[in-house]
Parts: structure tokens; sequence; C-alpha cells
């Protein structure tokens, strides 16, 4: 069994700022893990292809995009939102980084290798339909999510996001829509300090405390995500793979391990392997401790490769 991997160096040209913490650095810290832990021997690397704005466009209004494109500096950088700053580099990553996703969703429906996680940045699941924000700026995820269901017929899509921070843009598209069954968990009080109880039959989200620890994190988890994804039944599994819930990311006051995420990567493993042939295409968010970063995502894909590898 082994996982492609979709990335690009292309990604790595969105770099407004040394300091603002999601860094072309994310990526290097993951691929140097990845090398380091020896599961380069079941990644199967494939470079990502650029997204059009086809697949954008059913996701994210037409008159957002468009002034995104409108607006981009030749030099230097402008700010889309008080956290997203934009390049003359920026809509090249951001392309890339939705291209993966949807190179992923491809390779996943059409190949026997069913599982598939995206090295890409900038972010998405912050991005709404209208709005950039949080280091997001296309909702790589929902474009996913949507494509699966236009491209391939999928009735049933579940999207599952353990970012420390609220997925608020992937649950304000999808929130109208039934056949996107989207499970979150995030840091109560914490950004993007939007409605945290915003709850219907297919929206799912656990607020959790400051200072959450690993074993009450799996427990809600456990107890709420697990038995709603097993009965929607999903014919894909999308995964938002935010790992700034790490005890050493100070982006958050969550208290989880490696451990912890290998464990919930599992169980979706499992319920994929029930119900959608082990289809998974997960795709990086957050994590901006890159030592911690680096280690988290080893531990997701061995989550993914299943019991045997951890």
């Amino acid at each position: 069994m082994s996982i492609t991997l979709f990335s690009h160096k292309d990604c790595a040209l969105h770099n407004p700022d040394p300091h603002h913490p999601e860094c072309p650095a994310r990526l290097d810290a993951i691929n140097d893990q990845i090398i380091r832990s020896g599961l380069d021997f079941v990644i199967v690397r494939e470079q990502a292809t650029a997204s059009g704005l086809a697949p954008i466009y059913q996701v994210h209004d037409r008159a957002y995009v468009d002034d995104l494109f409108a607006k981009v500096p030749a030099d230097g950088h402008i700010w889309l939102d008080p956290d997203t700053p934009m390049t003359s580099q920026t809509l090249t990553s951001a392309l890339m980084a939705v291209g993966a996703n949807i190179n992923a969703v491809d390779h996943v429906m059409s190949r026997t290798n069913h599982q598939a996680f995206c090295a890409v940045r900038p972010p998405g699941h912050h991005a709404t339909r209208n709005q950039a924000m949080g280091f997001c700026v296309f909702n790589n995820i929902a474009i996913a999510a949507r494509y699966a269901i236009d491209h391939y017929g999928l009735e049933r899509v579940a999207i599952v996001d353990f970012d420390v921070h609220h997925g608020n843009g992937t649950e304000d598209i999808f929130e109208h829509d039934p056949r996107v069954l989207f499970c979150s968990s995030f840091q109560q009080q914490l950004y993007p300090f939007v409605d945290e109880n915003h709850n219907n039959e297919h929206i799912l989200s656990i607020g959790l405390p400051p200072g959450c620890k690993n074993y009450e994190w799996r427990e809600a988890v456990y107890q709420r995500w697990f038995p709603k994804i097993d009965a929607f039944k999903p014919q894909l599994i999308l995964i938002s793979a935010g790992f700034d819930g790490h005890i050493e990311d100070e982006m958050s006051q969550f208290l989880l391990k490696e451990d912890d995420y290998y464990w919930v990567t599992e169980q979706l493993k499992r319920l994929a392997d029930k119900h959608c042939q082990g289809r998974i295409v997960s795709t990086l968010e957050g994590g901006y401790a890159l030592s911690a970063l680096g280690r988290s995502v080893v531990a997701h894909l061995k989550g993914m490769l299943g019991s045997d590898a951890y």
C-alpha cells in the first residue's frame, strides 16, 4: 500500500514576508521529516498541475475571483484581510494548491491507489464564497468536494477538518448542501471568532476549550464524528489536515501530539475502507511549529497506511 503525494515547487512562490507564519519553510519541514522517517519508500510523488478557473467559479463568487486577479500587485504585497497578504506570485501558488486537490480527487477516483495527500500552500479552509481570510485565498478542500460531486456524480462526500481553527469558510460554502457532511473540531474563542454552534443535519462542529487535552479531544471526536460519518456512508472522505493544535504550536492552546493525528487518521481510514474503497484525499491546512508540523504529517501519513505503519 502507498500514498500519492501531490505538490509543486510553485507552492513556495507565495512568500510575502519572512516573518509570516504561513511560510514556504512549512513544505520543506514536511519533506525533511518524510525523508527522515523512511516513509519515502511508500510515497509516490506526483507533480501537481495548476487549476483553471472553472472549478473555482463553482465554489467562489465570480466577482470575488475576478477581483483578486484585478488587484494583483506588480511588486511588494497588499493585504486581502488583516492576516492574508497577496504578492504578484500568490495566485500562482493558490491555483497550484487548488490543482493539486483536483489532481488528487482524479487520482483516488480512477486508480487502485486510493489515498492522496496534498502538500500545498496557501491553505484554504477559512476562505468563504466571497472573502479571503486567515491566510486562505481559495478554499482548496471545498473546491475538491464540489469537483468530485460534479465530475464523478457523487452524492455523499464527507469533509473532516481537525485544524485547531474553525473551518468557517468550508462551513459557509456547504451550509445548504446536504451532499456534503462537514465535521470539524476547533478551539473555542479563537480565530476566526465566528458562530461556533452553527450545526445542522450535515454540519457538525465541535468547539473545545483552550487547554484541551488529547484524551478530551479524542473522546469528543470519537463520540460525535465517527457515528455521524458512519451513518452518512460517504463515497469519498476529504480531510482538512491542520496540525496547529499540536502542543508545540503557539497558534493555539490545544495539547495534541503526533499520536493523536495518527489516531484520528487511522479511524478515518477504517471508515473509508468500509464505505468508499479507502478513498481519502487530505490537504494541508495549518501547522506552524515547523518540527512539530513535519512530525505530525508523518504520523498522519502513517495513519493512512494503517496499524502496521506505526
